[in-house]
């Protein structure tokens, strides 16, 4: 009789032992999925933070003429565009989209200089400016970097970026001379745009699940920022009926000034997943990016939520066990406030 009772005691307490450690893997999956969804949540919101803070400064110093916007640059080491962001879609990372920002980089208010006499090939510049120029002569470290915009760009007559070599002042204290060997002819009314010694510059791209920013334009070296972030997606904002107001999203790169001029605004989004691996599948299906109604993205589908808006499903299937871990979509639109200022 005792060893009967025993062996039911054991038998109780192996069941009630397994049905502690059963509530207590339960509970600590719990935990450990609201742990790493609260990480996904800040690395997603500081992601997102790092970016818009760069939008919100793009185009500064960059286009005071709106009739600049879209221009090419050239004689630099590497050639850009004058536009405050540039979305390219690389295909890389599941179809990750770039974004770069530009905008000037000198120290103190950076307004452009009115040329006030035709410029001809490889001669000085002669400019209207109440504000400073460092030269190359002046500070050989800090010297401002340059660049000529013709009052109407195209294609034979671009935008050209050059060093300051040296300035001269005449007779007006507000009028200098800025010596540079520009191979195209300027004329009179053109301007020059200062960039400081270093344009200010930020490109956003995903690579292995890690949100890269390169901060020198042409530079293979990124810095890793934020981890676990496995998707950018990027869209212009366009006011393509010139009422002011952004009517369409879509992803297609202005070619020209007036295609940039209905450039108003960037809307961005980030996927970011949770670090944590779940036993069981917790996503069936691809996040959805609620684009609303004013989108002319191709992809885009009625929203499986029934908003009635308009979804772009964003891949993540390119992930290992994909289904097993849980995403978030951090979505923000920015307007480009010194395009706006500037129009």
């Amino acid at each position: 009789m005792m060893l009967v009772e025993l062996m039911v005691g054991l038998l109780i307490g192996l069941l009630t032992t397994f049905a502690i450690v059963q509530v207590l893997v339960y509970s600590e999956g719990q935990r450990r999925t609201a742990m790493s969804g609260a990480d996904a949540q800040t690395g997603g919101a500081l992601a997102l933070h790092s970016l818009q803070r760069d939008l919100r400064q793009a185009g500064y110093g960059l286009f005071d003429n709106p009739a600049a916007l879209g221009c090419p640059v050239s004689g630099g080491d590497t050639d850009f565009t004058l536009a405050p962001v540039v979305i390219t879609a690389t295909g890389d990372d599941a179809g990750s989209d770039q974004v770069e920002i530009f905008s000037s980089g000198k120290n103190g208010a950076s307004v452009p200089l009115l040329v006030t006499e035709d410029h001809t090939s490889g001669t000085q510049f002669v400019v209207q400016s109440s504000f400073s120029v460092v030269s190359l002569a002046d500070d050989s470290s800090n010297y401002d970097r340059m660049v000529a915009v013709p009052a109407t760009w195209s294609t034979t007559l671009p935008c050209q970026k050059f060093v300051v070599a040296s300035t001269t002042s005449t007779t007006s204290s507000s009028t200098v001379v800025a010596k540079a060997a520009v191979a195209s002819t300027y004329a009179a009314e053109s301007y020059l745009v200062n960039l400081g010694n270093t344009m200010h510059y930020r490109k956003y791209a995903i690579s292995s699940n890690v949100l890269q920013v390169f901060g020198t334009l042409g530079s293979t070296t990124p810095v890793d920022a934020f981890g676990d972030v496995v998707n950018l997606q990027a869209l212009y904002g366009k006011d393509t009926d010139s009422d002011g107001v952004v009517d369409t999203y879509d992803a297609t790169t202005p070619t020209t000034q007036a295609g940039w001029a209905e450039v108003l605004s960037v809307r961005v989004a980030l996927v970011v997943r949770s670090a944590e691996y779940e036993k069981d599948e917790v996503t069936t299906a691809a996040p959805e990016w609620d684009l609303g109604t004013a989108i002319t993205v191709d992809g885009t589908a009625d929203c499986s939520s029934g908003s009635g808006g308009r979804c772009l499903s964003i891949t993540v299937s390119h992930l290992d066990s994909w289904k097993h871990y849980r995403y978030k979509i951090f979505d923000t639109l920015i307007p480009l406030r010194n395009a706006l200022w500037n129009s």
